[in-house]
């Protein structure tokens, strides 16, 4: 049910770029956007995880210098039957992790510095087996083809809204609505994408790792944290913000309906309620097709 709501989600934002492209131009219009689509995506695909380390100066991490993560993250690919991801580190106090990788041959984990000095090595098990499921769930390559959609419905908007429709004589008053509603439209389905699949990634991680706890345990850890700095991961950009394990820009903004991630203690309580369930967490845990 979750893929099918994703992929109906996805094409309701393809849907809206190819609108906003021939309220634009017409016809012509819209398939020079549907074009752009294909275009934008295809780079996404290919380069779309060495962009964003980039973006937060991820440095590899030495084997050597973290003997203890590396051999957690190799028994817990194990575990989800999956590649051995690269490492890479964030030099930044906020706890916080994200993947990255067009799928799981090509995936990355990266973790900041805070969530290594704050967080217990069990609740990183949490984090890094979440962010496992990620990757597992191939949400890496659909998160970042989310972002690139949202960003190019906003720069098509601003163009409607700047330069007018297609007819000079169409209602301008129509022509402005639809500029200032197509990125809100965007957001909130880039948000429902994003929330769903962070719950699913809960529940794979908590099967990999075995422990719903410890991730239960790091989100709050986490969570706290947040609130009680201000420090945000370096060049936090809004689109690439619903791909960390907790959105890092939270601290700087108010508590609103439109968080690209479920509220924390919604989560956690999924989490322990998982936890409390009778059914065996080992049995309940499948492969399932991706493998």
């Amino acid at each position: 049910m979750n893929y099918f709501k994703t992929t109906f989600l996805m094409a309701l934002l393809t849907s809206l770029f190819v609108g906003l492209g021939f309220l634009i131009g017409g016809q012509a219009g819209m398939i020079l956007a549907f074009l752009m689509a294909l275009v934008m995506n295809f780079l996404a695909y290919w380069h779309s995880d060495q962009m964003v380390l980039k973006i937060y100066k991820a440095q590899p991490i030495d084997q050597h210098e973290l003997s203890w993560l590396y051999t957690m993250v190799q028994q817990l690919a194990v575990q989800a039957n999956l590649p051995i991801p690269q490492l890479y580190l964030i030099h930044n106090p906020q706890p916080n992790a994200f993947a990255t990788g067009r799928n799981p041959v090509h995936a990355a984990i990266a973790v900041t510095t805070g969530l290594i000095q704050e967080l217990s090595r069990e609740e990183v098990t949490g984090v890094i087996a979440h962010e496992m499921a990620h990757i597992k769930n191939r949400d890496t390559l659909t998160m970042t083809i989310t972002a690139t959609l949202a960003g190019a419905i906003s720069m098509l908007a601003n163009m409607a809204f700047f330069f007018g429709g297609r007819d000079r004589n169409s209602n301008v008053f129509v022509t402005l609505l639809v500029a200032l509603l197509a990125p809100l439209a965007a957001m909130l389905v880039q948000m429902a994408i994003s929330r769903s699949r962070e719950y699913e990634a809960d529940r794979v991680g908590s099967l990999i790792s075995g422990d719903p706890l410890k991730l239960a345990s790091a989100l709050k850890k986490i969570d706290n944290f947040s609130k009680k700095t201000q420090n945000v991961i370096v060049d936090t950009h809004p689109a690439t913000a619903h791909m960390f394990i907790i959105n890092p820009l939270k601290a700087q903004s108010l508590k609103t309906l439109f968080s690209t991630h479920p509220h924390t203690e919604d989560r956690i309580k999924k989490l322990m309620d998982m936890a409390n369930s009778n059914t065996t967490l080992a049995a309940s845990y499948s492969k399932g097709p991706w493998d």
